[in-house]
């Protein structure tokens, strides 16, 4: 019933972001055709404000667009012309899907064992140095790692290419470079939760009955550490899905994240509203995994 609930209320919410989103773009300084006005374009321009029915009041732009929206048209993109929305979206998801799910697995690869040993040995010098390093991945952002990560092992020792997408070896700097602040992240979260989850009541109540310290620290200590780090990882992950601009720009990877940038700049009205409507459902939809993954690791948390 509890999940019932959810799902239904993402249609009410959906539809208010995506009202949002058309009446802040409409309200926001210049139009999708500034660019092409030259000294006799008036009339061409106004055949295309009429072609994309943008001529219109913008209530009546916002219905015509639900309406097709609701039938799965997203309209046409006014920047990429004679290219629907869907189709971009189709194109480019899939690779921003692939990165972003190998930085979230690299992040957590990791992210979780540096956090681990950092809490583990707690006041040694692999804190500090674990702790230094996750605080240097946060600190550094990706348009400074990636292009070293290209100069260094890209362009200097040669080991991986530098750019495009599709074998396996051009996925590997990108998912570097896109995943280590998120990683850095993960590490601290997961170092302060197992922390705390150390100095809890029932884990000195397990070492006084005699159980191991190897499972006091991997079945019940780690458990209750990873409950912050899965509350994270359903944003993170929508971050990673959607795309990073910088990292794919970079590495001319052909995903959603460019489109994103390219689209507000241009103010492609049907564009940038079709990705901010993706990027809700992805975080909608994670979120609610996340809840179903709070009760599979603590069996107090209840989805009523």
């Amino acid at each position: 019933m509890y999940f019932l609930r959810r799902i239904l209320f993402l249609v009410p919410l959906l539809l208010a972001i995506s009202l949002l989103a058309f009446g802040l773009l409409r309200l926001a300084p210049g139009g999708p055709f500034d660019r092409e006005r030259a000294p006799a374009s008036e009339e061409i321009e106004r055949q295309l404000r009429a072609r994309y029915h943008l001529d219109e009041s913008i209530p009546r732009q916002y219905l015509r667009w639900l309406g097709g929206a609701v039938g799965g048209d997203l309209g046409l993109s006014l920047k990429y012309r004679n290219h629907s929305v869907s189709e971009i979206i189709r194109d480019g998801l899939p690779v921003s899907l692939a990165l972003g799910l190998l930085a979230f697995g690299f992040a957590f690869g990791f992210g979780v064992p540096l956090g681990f040993l950092a809490a583990v040995r707690r006041g040694s010098w692999s804190d500090w140095g674990g702790s230094f390093l996750a605080l240097v991945f946060i600190c550094v952002p990706g348009f400074v790692v990636g292009p070293v990560l290209v100069l260094v092992f890209g362009l200097k020792l040669g080991w991986f290419p530098v750019g495009l997408w599709g074998a396996p070896l051009q996925a590997v700097l990108p998912m570097v470079a896109l995943g280590l602040y998120f990683g850095g992240r993960v590490a601290r979260l997961l170092r302060e939760g197992m922390t705390q989850a150390l100095q809890s009541e029932f884990i000195r109540t397990a070492r006084a009955k005699g159980l191991g310290e190897f499972s006091i620290l991997t079945r019940h200590a780690l458990r209750l550490a990873l409950m912050p780090v899965v509350s994270y990882s359903g944003p993170m992950l929508a971050d990673l899905l959607t795309g990073s601009f910088v990292v794919e720009n970079l590495f001319q990877i052909p995903g959603i994240g460019v489109f994103m940038v390219n689209s507000s700049l241009s103010r492609d009205y049907p564009l940038v509203v079709g990705l901010v409507l993706l990027y809700a459902v992805l975080l909608l939809v994670l979120n609610l995994l996340v809840d179903i993954t709070y009760g599979l690791l603590d069996p107090r948390v209840r989805l009523d």
